[in-house]
């Protein structure tokens, strides 16, 4: 089984490295021609810098990926999962902080192999072409800040959940989903006051002007938002969006301040209808809800593998390996059954991406708006205009941007038809 699992690894690997190939052969072919939609805002030269910056962060993206595939064969295949769970038994007698010991450490040095591809990709790559305006010092400052809370976090829940499991051994899989369930509303509610604040800066929106059109059209819509933030994004990178955060009582969107100072009015209450559509056509509370059904399921099949004998076994390690390990072969296991769900939810993310875009396009009236802002984006972020149809069907969560730009520009408003 050990070998079959490493053929099955082995395919999905080379697999995703194809799709990638074709993706890169697809942007080769066409990356010199401007789509239709696009005329007037990029040009030949522009083009090439959109084509060079998706070739080189493919590149990172791939070494970073071949590394990252080492590591876990050595780790798992080559038996040194088994000679680190022993190290960690040595540390503590007890069955909580022994797995506390054993996720926290495994993370670290995770992290830390990582860094050196961050580190390039920010201050090379991201450089190269304009975008990254880091400091090493705000560099540092995140990367410990970020260390901090991951691993005040990651403590916190380890020890619930390995408590719970002491608590009870029988059903501690639909106790654990319950807390885990609450634990990620908790967070939803407190994220946008309590994690994301400690490293950006958020305001109410300062354009003049703006914020009382954005009312009208919040007004129109009948929904209530906490606030309309912007955000200092342009701190760490040139690149701008907009996202929406919280829940309940607490949601907001909050705009990148690069994305401000490069739109219209028009270009961006569009781009906040935009966002507003995906909690109007209830795209929020359909993706918790499919995905605490996804964990429930989950829990109760982990719950079952866990004690079963054979599980260590697969990998061909020591059947007396402890949980924590145990849970590490059930997750790598787990990520192969999985893999070909990862185009269904890539699809039905897509699926609610084109409703928030009708949405939008209908609320302002303008849908001309949406796809003017669309072309902006993606040609100052540099954004890859000719994926391959079939990588784009399989990973992205969004329609690429050309399919987006030509539907809103042939959008038909209700008084139209």
């Amino acid at each position: 089984m050990k070998l079959t699992l490493f053929c099955l690894f082995a395919a999905i690997t080379t697999f995703t490295y194809w799709l990638r190939h074709i993706n890169l052969q697809h942007l080769k072919q066409h990356g010199a021609t401007v789509p239709e939609g696009f005329e007037g805002a990029i040009d030949e030269e522009k083009l090439r810098s959109s084509s060079a910056y998706t070739f080189d962060s493919s590149r990172l993206g791939l070494w970073d990926s071949l590394f990252d595939n080492a590591v876990l064969i050595a780790f798992l295949f080559g038996g040194v999962i088994t000679t680190y769970d022993r190290f960690i038994s040595t540390l503590s007698g007890s069955f909580t902080i022994s797995a506390i010991l054993f996720f926290l450490l495994l993370t670290w040095v995770s992290t830390l192999l990582g860094i050196p591809f961050d580190l390039y990709g920010t201050f090379r790559i991201e450089a190269r072409y304009g975008f990254n305006t880091t400091t090493p010092r705000l560099w540092l400052a995140d990367f410990f800040k970020a260390q901090a809370i991951g691993a005040i976090l990651l403590t916190f829940l380890i020890t619930v959940v390995f408590q719970l499991i002491s608590w009870s051994p029988q059903s501690w899989w639909l106790w654990v989903w319950g807390f885990m369930a609450l634990f990620s509303l908790f967070m939803m509610f407190i994220s946008p006051y309590v994690i994301e604040p400690i490293f950006n800066k958020f305001e109410p929106v300062t354009e003049e002007g703006l914020e009382d059109e954005i009312r009208i059209m919040m007004e129109k819509a009948g929904l209530k938002v906490g606030r309309v933030m912007q955000m200092d994004a342009s701190r760490r990178s040139k690149h701008s969006n907009a996202y929406f955060t919280g829940i309940g009582k607490v949601k907001r969107i909050v705009l990148f301040d690069t994305l401000i100072k490069q739109m219209s009015h028009g270009e961006i209450v569009a781009v906040l209808a935009h966002e507003i559509g995906h909690w109007k056509k209830g795209h929020i509370w359909k993706r918790l809800l499919w995905a605490e059904i996804m964990a429930l399921a989950g829990a109760w099949i982990s719950f079952k593998l866990l004690v079963w004998p054979g599980l260590p076994g697969l990998l061909g390690l020591p059947a007396d390996i402890s949980l924590p390990a145990k849970m590490v072969v059930l997750g790598f296991v787990a990520s192969l059954v999985l893999f070909p769900l990862g185009p269904f939810s890539a699809w039905r993310s897509r699926c609610h991406e084109r409703e928030a875009d009708r949405f939008a396009a209908d609320l302002t009236g303008r849908p001309q708006d949406l796809a003017s802002a669309m072309v902006k984006l993606s040609v100052e972020n540099l954004s890859n205009l000719f994926p391959h149809p079939f990588y784009a069907a399989f990973y992205y969560s969004h329609p690429p941007a050309v399919e987006r730009v030509r539907v809103l520009r042939e959008w038909k408003l209700p008084q139209d038809n």
